[in-house]
Order: structure tokens, then C-alpha cells, then sequence
């Protein structure tokens, strides 16, 4: 297995191995099809990051549930903007229902900020967050609802696993950090 990988002008070792996301990834599942039992979530994929988490979740969920899918953008590059553009197809019949948001990355807070506003405009009945990576010292906002955290990792650039630099990497099959 290659354990370093180029995309563009940086360097990356590996960080995660696909074997241990999977592990994650059906465990999180575990625990969402029992925390919503007899319920019927709605849950909403952060494009384009979390395709293959989303993806891979959802073979594992044995409840009745839908799948939507936002869009939004922040990002320019290795680092946050800071400002969060507009969010392209947010639902909107989520009034009284049970939203699971499913992100790919949670570091700064700033682009979940903005789709909880998004969300709880609509009046759900509960809002929950299910990411596979989070990033406590990068956090600028706190995040409310931050109930399934796949893995806490150090404030490192990463790639893999859909997660991308300017666009590349996101089809890695495993998880990277910038060296």
C-alpha cells in the first residue's frame, strides 16, 4: 500500500487507512439505526465532500430514511475562506422532521453554522451531526448537534476519501495529512 501521495505541489502520509473508516463508518451506523429506531430521518449529504462517507453510511442504515443532498461553498484551496456562499439545494420539507447532516469535515464551524440557520428556519423536529472527521482546534464557531464524530484529528490539511485540494485527491481511498 502506497503510503505517501502527491496531489498538486504537496506531499501527503497517510492518516487514516480505509479499513479503519469502514470500522468507523459501520459503528456510527450502528448507533443511528438505533438512536432513530421507528423514526424516519432525513439525511442531508454536504457536497461534494461527503459523497463517499454518505455513500458508505447509508449501506449501513436499516431504517426508513431519505436522502437529500446541499451544496455549499467556503473553501478556496488548503484553508477556509471564511465566507460561506450560498447553500444550493437545501430541502425544503424538513418542518418537523428528524435531520441527520452528514459532513465530510468539521473544522472551523463556520460552513455548519450556516446550514443549521439554513435548516432550522424550517422548524425540524431535531437536528443531529454526523461527520467523519472533526477538527477541535480549528473550531471558530461552535457547533451545536455534533452527535456522531467518526475521528478527532489534529488541525492538519487532509485529503482522500473525498475530502480534496483545489479539486484533486477526493477519489484516494484513504485518508492523508499534509507533510
Amino acid at each position: 500500500m502506497e503510503t505517501n501521495v502527491t496531489v498538486h505541489d504537496k506531499e501527503f502520509e497517510l492518516l487514516l487507512e480505509e479499513e479503519a473508516i469502514a470500522k468507523r463508518i459501520r459503528l456510527m451506523a450502528i448507533q443511528l439505526n438505533v438512536d432513530y429506531e421507528n423514526r424516519n430521518p432525513v439525511f442531508i449529504g454536504v457536497l461534494n465532500g461527503s459523497f463517499l462517507f454518505i455513500a458508505e453510511l447509508m449501506k449501513e442504515i436499516d431504517l426508513a430514511c431519505e436522502t437529500e443532498f446541499v451544496k455549499v461553498a467556503s473553501y478556496h484551496g488548503a484553508t477556509s475562506t471564511g465566507a460561506v456562499k450560498d447553500a444550493f439545494g437545501m430541502p425544503q420539507n424538513l418542518k418537523d422532521r428528524d435531520i441527520i447532516i452528514v459532513e465530510d469535515i468539521i473544522d472551523s464551524g463556520l460552513t455548519m453554522k450556516y446550514i443549521l440557520s439554513k435548516i432550522h428556519e424550517q422548524e425540524p423536529a431535531s437536528v443531529a451531526i454526523c461527520t467523519l472527521l472533526f477538527k477541535p482546534d480549528a473550531l471558530k464557531e461552535e457547533v451545536e448537534n455534533l452527535s456522531y464524530i467518526g475521528f478527532e484529528i489534529p488541525n492538519e490539511f487532509v485529503v482522500g476519501y473525498g475530502l480534496d485540494y483545489d479539486g484533486l485527491g477526493r477519489n484516494l481511498n484513504h485518508i492523508y495529512r499534509a507533510i
